[in-house]
């Protein structure tokens, strides 16, 4: 009975022993660093301010990641076409539409990568604004989707760049620079002269269902993920349309709340803007059209610090009840940075420069972009290149490490403002 009780005791006491040297090993255990982004950095609207959920006050100083999603002739590595929609349109033709997305997508690998976003985070960025349209989610204007290879609809390039810029507490605002249909006549929405967005047909119609289509899928996506700060519903709508002030409002106002109520329909909580695109009075005052957590957007591209600071002025006082964002800006000629960055701060607006990187003669100086393409870049030719050889311009050698190199603008620029 002994020789039994005093078994069991010491089977006790092993296992006392064992699991105290288990405790010890499991509290000295290195934990890995929590990086990233959590609920409590979500970001709404807040009266004139943008808020936190701990009630953090946030300016975003932000970067634009142009030239990447959708392409522009001036910014972007190609030749021998004029807007996006002429290079899917010509490699198609040549190489068919398979071949044509490979190009595509490969071109999207290299052009930014986590290096680039390790470099925007290192500057002290802490936003970036990605510009998309729709052909990098359907395959044409009819609504025919692009499939993952589990047969949903794709969005893993989204998906990667929320994912990476939350992991280095960069947020991100998603920027619809081309809907279905077009709506607007420049080049930058992806194709030129091609405003049908807004059509009072059966045609405009279904752009417009496409369009909703596409963004309800975007914001159920990211609905509650607090990386993303912002939808931006349309880049410069009606932009080179030749059309009153009357007519763009309404049109606007028209294409804002349909949208609107998209969005909300499936996500009640992301900040939504919206584009004063290009007076101090595009855009009805919110409260007006029952929008709520919304920002409204002004861009600046022309020649005077005085204009510069009257369009900011006007439109923060004007639009009382939202906070203000410049999602893009550029001083040309007689507007200076430092008068763009005192008065961006003075006025509280949140902002984002175009842009990261672009290629050209002289971007490797310019202040248009912070990192240009080294003298000699070879631009791929679309018309006449073998596919082979689109691979390989497209390759590696745009990787910003391999073929870029700081313009000086943000040391000269843009460093002091962050």
């Amino acid at each position: 009975m002994k020789k039994s009780l005093k078994s069991v005791l010491s089977l006790v006491l092993a296992l006392v022993l064992t699991f105290s040297v288990c405790s010890v090993a499991l509290a000295v255990e290195p934990v890995d660093e929590v990086t990233g982004f959590n609920a409590e950095d979500f970001i709404t609207a807040d009266g004139r301010k943008l808020v936190n959920r701990k009630g953090d006050e946030i300016q975003l100083k932000g970067v634009n990641l142009g030239a990447w999603m959708i392409w522009e002739d001036w910014l972007c590595p190609y030749e021998e076409a004029t807007d996006h929609y002429s290079v899917l349109e010509t490699l198609e033709n040549r190489f068919g539409r398979e071949a044509a997305y490979d190009l595509f997508n490969t071109y999207m690998d290299n052009w930014i990568t986590e290096y680039d976003l390790d470099e925007i985070k290192k500057m002290g960025f802490n936003c970036v604004r990605v510009p998309f349209w729709f052909r990098n989610f359907y395959y044409d204007d009819n609504g025919t989707k692009i499939l993952d290879e589990n047969g949903n609809w794709d969005f893993s390039r989204l998906e990667w760049v929320v994912e990476e810029c939350s992991e280095r507490e960069l947020y991100v605002i998603l920027d619809m620079h081309g809907a279905v249909g077009y709506h607007s006549d420049a080049p930058h929405n992806g194709k030129g002269h091609s405003c049908g967005y807004y059509e009072d047909t059966e045609q405009g119609e279904r752009y417009r269902q496409l369009t909703d289509e596409l963004w309800s899928a975007i914001a159920s996506k990211f609905e509650g993920n607090p990386a993303v700060a912002m939808y931006d519903l349309l880049n410069e709508p009606m932009c080179d349309v030749e059309a009153g002030e009357l007519e763009r409002r309404k049109n606007n106002t028209m294409a804002y709340s349909r949208l609107y109520d998209t969005v909300r329909a499936v996500d009640e909580d992301h900040v939504i803007t919206m584009e004063c695109i290009w007076t101090a009075f595009a855009l009805p005052q919110a409260w007006t059209k029952g929008w709520e957590n919304v920002v409204y957007q002004v861009h600046f591209y022309n020649n005077s610090n005085f204009i510069f600071n009257l369009f900011a002025f006007f439109t923060k006082w004007i639009y009382c009840d939202v906070p203000m964002f410049m999602g893009e800006f550029y001083p040309h000629q007689k507007t200076t940075w430092e008068n763009c960055f005192n008065t961006l701060d003075k006025l509280d607006y949140s902002w984002c420069l175009w842009t990261y990187k672009a290629t050209g003669h002289g971007m490797w100086s310019s202040d248009w972009c912070l990192r240009g393409s080294k003298d000699g870049f070879h631009r791929a030719k679309v018309q006449t290149d073998s596919y082979e050889e689109i691979a390989r311009k497209w390759g590696e050698c745009i990787r910003t490490e391999n073929g870029f190199q700081d313009t000086g603008h943000y040391d000269n620029n843009v460093k002091g403002n962050l």
